[in-house]
């Protein structure tokens, strides 16, 4: 059975997803209340949910942004599977100590870390090199122009397109041009301001941190970061969830061909690509322990058993 952070237990775990799924409900069948009304019909007809986008807007997914979108899937997965093992391995199996004669010489005692932090860590250094090159990418190519709000016109839109989620009454989708509002809000949002959150607040929590940055610490104390960083993590989670649920309930097989072949249709080969990044992921997924990493992680410091 999987291991919870201290004081969670499984019958806590129970009763909340028991109480999510009644409050879906509850939120269902009130949008479909919501928009039998003529004032609410009314709003959704003038704002049917796409926000008003600069004519320039690019169309389609070009090459660079399909292998970011992977990559990132990729380093995302393996960063939270071992940021959810440091928060609920109580007693590691190995440490990596790093070594101070190594690449960048420090004083004072080499840092000790459990194993689990150290791919923690590792992952992270590859997911914002990739972050930082999609950014880059993103404003160079004027794809920028498909993930920022441009217009106020996003706000109604955005409300407009989560009451017909809501409803079940799912708007069109046209995301090969251009996302619905509510998906530019989220991905905002997800590039934005939950990157960088993650960002800040691992460093902060990060054994780099310097003891010596008190004014630094006492802006961002470390309890209030480590909720921070944990309310990122829920966050992806749910936007993960839910973003693979969209894709798969709006047409899979068009949405897949959209991010794995760069095309706007109705065929298989989109879904075999996914299929074969999926067996990528489980293979990283299998092979991110410390008996395949020792090498690797030895690089910069020693591996030691419990």
């Amino acid at each position: 059975m999987a291991v919870l952070p201290e004081g969670v237990s499984w019958r806590k775990v129970t009763i909340w997803s028991v109480a999510a799924v009644a409050a879906l409900a509850l939120a269902v069948l009130l949008a479909r209340f919501l928009i039998s009304l003529p004032t609410v019909a009314a709003f959704i007809e003038r704002y049917p949910g796409v926000a008003t986008a600069p004519e320039s807007s690019p169309v389609g997914l070009p090459g660079w942004l399909r292998w970011q979108h992977f990559l990132n899937m990729f380093f995302m997965i393996m960063i939270i599977r071992a940021g959810w093992l440091v928060r609920t391995t109580q007693r590691p199996k190995a440490f990596w100590t790093r070594d101070n004669t190594k690449f960048i010489k420090t004083a004072g005692e080499p840092t000790k870390i459990s194993f689990n932090l150290w791919i923690h860590l590792a992952f992270d250094v590859f997911w914002v090199l990739n972050g930082v090159i999609f950014i880059i990418l993103l404003f160079v190519t004027g794809q920028w122009m498909r993930v920022v709000p441009t217009n106020w016109d996003v706000f109604p839109n955005a409300v407009s397109v989560g009451l017909q989620y809501l409803s079940l009454d799912w708007p069109t989708e046209h995301s090969w041009a251009h996302y619905n509002a509510l998906q530019l809000l989220t991905y905002f949002i997800t590039i934005f301001i939950a990157a960088p959150l993650s960002l800040i607040s691992g460093f902060r929590m990060s054994p780099s941190w310097s003891t010596r940055w008190t004014r630094a610490g006492k802006l961002l104390p470390l309890e209030v970061t480590r909720k921070i960083h944990v309310g990122v993590m829920v966050y992806y989670l749910l936007f993960i969830v839910v973003h693979v649920t969209l894709v798969m309930a709006t047409g899979a097989l068009r949405n897949l061909n959209h991010m794995y072949t760069g095309t706007d249709d109705v065929s298989w080969t989109g879904f075999w690509y996914f299929a074969a990044s999926m067996v990528v992921v489980v293979i990283g997924w299998v092979l991110a322990r410390p008996m395949f990493l020792q090498p690797i992680a030895s690089i910069g410091g020693k591996v030691t058993a419990r």
